[in-house]
């Protein structure tokens, strides 16, 4: 069992607990119980029956590194583990504990005899003669040593890394030649010649190829543009360093955490103000008897209103909150314990105090889109003071009756929702898949619930403001038709504002497809990068093959869009000239 060490936190989770945890990844049917009680994973585990090799131990956080010692040494179960050798050599001196009843053994560097006997077999368009490669003239070079370029050469490829991207970029390609790594002028270090092999490697895996005939039921692989690829593998790199340099986890729901804060809010606000305009627009052709002209603009004035309130309410709810939403289930009660009942409580009070202020926002909206079409309609003048009152009544009203109905409602399906177990999905998808369905079953919870508070509470609130601040009413077709409106739409509008998944939908399979930042079909991109050795799959994430081909990635990103300069198209006076005459030789 290879389990990368990079993610484990040994001052939160024990040794055993975490390597269980990533057998349940990997093979789910292990979560069955046996007779002790513990898991078959557990069970396999403490008899011996599986050998953990442990790899990376330089990939752990380095503030974490002497407490992953100590955690290791207390462990029963044999294990092997791998490291860089002078990061674990300066874990062990600054812990002062080296692993006890441990054998060491150091791998050394890879030889020209490794070379000669690797390279030419992995050719794939040998040359005419048979019995030669295009590898045998490097190797001649590396033999002798007679040039700097050989020697700088030699070096590199003493790591496997480097090795299998020069295999991949030379053995694999017609057009490549491998004595290009000759080059002295071209790379004069071997810095230079790293950074070429890890330029191209990309570039090699996405290279053009024929498409092959797929047969029924199968589905077509796609064929990515190299150069896209590569800018949107290197954003993926930029965005995993912007919130910290040894991050390696690629979780799709945060993704869209690496956009700006005030973008992230503005695709919720635009995404609500589609979930409730459409759903007014839907209701208003069934029932109303407006003119297509005045449906439209109340259905536009409503969508600005709720674009307005839903994106307040994610704004104070990401000011607070923190970051991005995570893949969540939902329960079917509240928790009966005394530290999750009141987490609980906290989650239902801190939302439904946030939505209450975005149901005044939105009755706000309301009452101002009333008044403008009676200004627009029947030549209200803006100034009338009947008008202004109606305007503060009905802000009262809208945004007590809104407040009441969807922030209990809310602040519920927060008490009700659980952080889900990410290391219990096999792959990304199946975790997306999982959310997806989760976001479905509180759509349906959701919409009638609304629907009913607001055709149950409105005739209510009427009437409780009736006698106080003068004359109301709710007339039964119109209360039902802004039930309906409410409910639909603050169900779709909670969907893709406040879930992991909507978040996902909005931000990162169209709004960063829309600025270029990421491809339209990401979960297929991502998992394609799997496929091509790009990247690897670690439970519900993805990771880069590599950390040095990560960090590559991202800091070319990066220098890409520092020297970035936008195209400049120049107006030709003559061309408009030309195509504005015409011909009257006739």
């Amino acid at each position: 069992m290879i389990v990368g060490l990079g993610p484990w936190d040994p001052t939160v989770t024990a040794l055993r607990d975490w390597l269980v945890d990533r057998l349940l990844v990997d093979h789910p049917y292990l979560a069955r119980k046996v007779l002790s009680g513990t898991t078959m994973a557990g069970a396999l585990l403490d008899s011996d029956l599986i050998l953990p090799v442990l790899d990376g131990f330089d990939e752990i956080a380095e503030g974490l590194r002497c407490a992953a010692l100590e955690a290791i040494n207390d462990t029963a179960f044999p294990l092997v583990m791998t490291s860089r050798r002078d990061e674990f050599a300066e874990a062990v001196q600054a812990s002062g504990s080296p692993l006890a009843w441990a054998a060491g053994i150091e791998l050394i560097d890879l030889t020209l005899d490794d070379l000669q006997a690797y390279l030419p077999r992995t050719v794939r368009t040998p040359v005419r003669n048979a019995t030669a490669t295009v590898w045998d003239a490097v190797l001649r070079g590396l033999q002798t040593q007679e040039t700097p370029a050989s020697v700088s050469l030699a070096g590199v490829l003493t790591t496997p890394l480097m090795v299998v991207l020069a295999r991949t970029m030379y053995s694999e390609a017609r057009d490549r030649d491998p004595a290009e790594l000759l080059d002295a002028v071209r790379f004069p270090d071997e810095h230079a010649l790293e950074e070429h092999l890890l330029a191209g490697f990309v570039p090699a895996v996405y290279r053009r190829r024929v498409r092959e005939r797929i047969a029924v039921g199968h589905q077509q692989r796609h064929h990515w543009d190299a150069t896209h690829a590569q800018r949107w593998l290197g954003y993926l790199a930029h965005h995993l360093a912007q919130a910290d340099h040894s991050r390696q986890d690629l979780a799709w729901w945060q993704i869209c955490g690496s956009l700006p804060r005030s973008t992230r809010i503005m695709t919720v606000a635009i995404a609500s103000a589609l979930c409730i305009g459409g759903s007014n627009w839907l209701i208003a052709l069934l029932v109303s008897d407006l003119a297509i002209g005045a449906i439209f603009m109340q259905c536009a004035l409503i969508a600005a209103a709720a674009g307005i309130a839903f994106g307040s309410v994610y704004a104070m709810m990401t000011a607070f909150g923190g970051g991005v939403f995570e893949p969540s289930r939902v329960r079917l009660s509240l928790p009966g314990r005394h530290s999750m009942g009141r987490q609980a409580i906290r989650a239902f009070t801190t939302r439904f105090a946030v939505v209450m202020l975005g149901g005044f926002v939105m009755g706000a909206g309301c009452a101002c889109a009333l008044a403008l079409q009676h200004v627009l309609y029947q030549g209200t003048s803006l100034t009338n003071p009947d008008l202004i009152q109606d305007v503060l009544i009905n802000v009262l009203a809208f945004g007590l009756i809104f407040g009441s109905a969807v922030g209990p409602v809310f602040g519920l399906m927060a008490a009700l929702e659980a952080p889900l177990d990410v290391a219990s999905a096999a792959t990304p998808a199946a975790l997306l898949a999982s959310n997806r369905a989760t976001v479905r079953r509180q759509i349906l919870i959701v919409a009638p619930t609304i629907t009913l508070a607001i055709a149950f509470g409105g005739p209510l609130i009427v009437g409780l403001l009736h006698g106080s601040i003068g004359p109301m009413a709710w007339p039964l077709t119109d209360g039902l038709a802004i039930a309906a409106v409410g409910g639909i739409g603050c169900a779709l509008a909670y969907a893709f504002g406040f879930t992991a998944w909507g978040n996902w939908v909005i931000q990162s399979r169209i709004w960063m497809p829309l600025t270029g930042k990421l491809p339209w079909n990401m979960i297929n991109f991502l998992d394609d990068a799997y496929k091509r050795g790009v990247l690897r799959q670690n439970g519900a994430v993805y990771q880069f093959r590599h950390a040095r081909l990560q960090h590559h990635l991202g800091y070319t990103f990066r220098q890409r869009q520092a020297t970035y300069v936008p195209a400049q198209f120049a107006t030709s006076t003559s061309t408009l000239v030309i195509s504005a005459t015409q011909d009257t030789s006739d």
